[in-house]
């Protein structure tokens, strides 16, 4: 594991605006490639309950909008974030759609592969709802599957908590 945190890196969030995640420094983050029409898309539901129990503790949840596996999110950013709203109360910041694999893989899923090996060493996002868990240090902990549901995952959070 590097020295490097996750706080050299910023993101447009879904409005636009660019979003350093140095602003989310001192909180467990769980950085998430999502989705709107893919198998997985209910997680949202679970993610969002774990921002809602645990956000007052110090933890965020941090969307990621992906159209890279099967087109599963075609729409625009604000297409995205209506759905997103209406349909599971998202209210955790969602950033706009970005690549996680490939030549225009955004440089923050780049140093989250890297960080945190997936399968047999593989540095590839499988699949949308890879999650990624980053301690209060901007440091990357772990690499959660696809289908590792949010209820899971909130042991592991809750001890960096």
């Amino acid at each position: 594991m590097s020295d490097e945190t996750i706080y050299q890196f910023s993101a447009r969030d879904i409005k636009g605006n660019e979003t350093a995640m140095a602003d989310y420094q001192g909180k467990v983050l769980l950085i998430v490639n999502t989705a709107s029409k893919c198998g997985f898309t209910p997680q949202f539901e679970g993610l969002q309950a774990l921002h809602d129990q645990l956000g007052d503790k110090g933890f965020e949840v941090l969307g990621f909008p992906c159209n890279q596996f099967m087109n599963q999110d075609p729409g625009s950013d604000d297409a995205i974030s209506q759905f997103c709203s209406l349909n599971y109360g998202v209210n955790f910041p969602m950033f706009a759609k970005v690549d996680v694999n490939g030549e225009g893989t955004h440089p923050l899923f780049n140093f989250l592969k890297k960080e945190a090996k997936g399968l047999m060493g593989s540095e590839k996002v499988k699949w949308n709802f890879t999650k990624f868990l980053v301690n209060r240090e901007g440091r990357v902990v772990r690499r959660y599957a696809p289908t590792a549901k949010p209820s899971d995952i909130r042991a592991d959070i809750e001890k960096l908590l």
